[in-house]
């Protein structure tokens, strides 16, 4: 298995069926083109992407950066292989190497297979916490 660090939007949207809906040309541009925005794909030994993660660096006046992982995904017939262990470490190293003081990840609470995933690259459990969203353009969500 190979992990490589996306900068091409063409591959990214090549390989849609890791991502929940097909990226958008604009906003994988955007994505790509952002300092402290972060996406690994993971190719198998037949060069198909089966395995990605996103991260994004946040930085707070009185706390300095840290990397919040966004999302992670391996492809169904990748599954139980590592390729998701080893993106996380893979992200982790980049945000050590970027100076941030942590990396931190939100799941549901009966994601077994993320959770187990997640520990297995070194997280620790902290608190629960209640996640509240706002759906900002009318409509979405629907």
């Amino acid at each position: 298995m190979r992990v490589e660090r996306m900068t091409d939007a063409a591959a990214v949207l090549a390989a849609a069926d890791l991502f929940d809906a097909p990226p958008m040309a604009a906003a994988t541009e955007r994505f790509l083109a952002a300092p402290g925005h972060h996406l690994l794909f993971a190719y198998d030994e037949d060069e198909r992407a089966v395995g990605m993660i996103s991260g994004v660096e946040m930085t707070h006046p009185d706390k300095g950066t840290e990397m919040f992982i966004y999302e992670l995904a391996v492809a169904p017939v990748a599954r139980l292989k590592g390729i998701g262990t080893r993106l996380v470490t893979e992200l982790a190293g980049i945000a050590r190497h970027h100076g941030c003081y942590g990396m931190w990840v939100g799941t549901e609470v009966d994601n077994e297979a993320a959770l187990a995933t997640y520990r297995r690259a070194g997280a620790t459990d902290e608190t629960s916490f209640t996640l509240l969203n706002w759906d900002l353009i009318e409509g979405a969500g629907e």
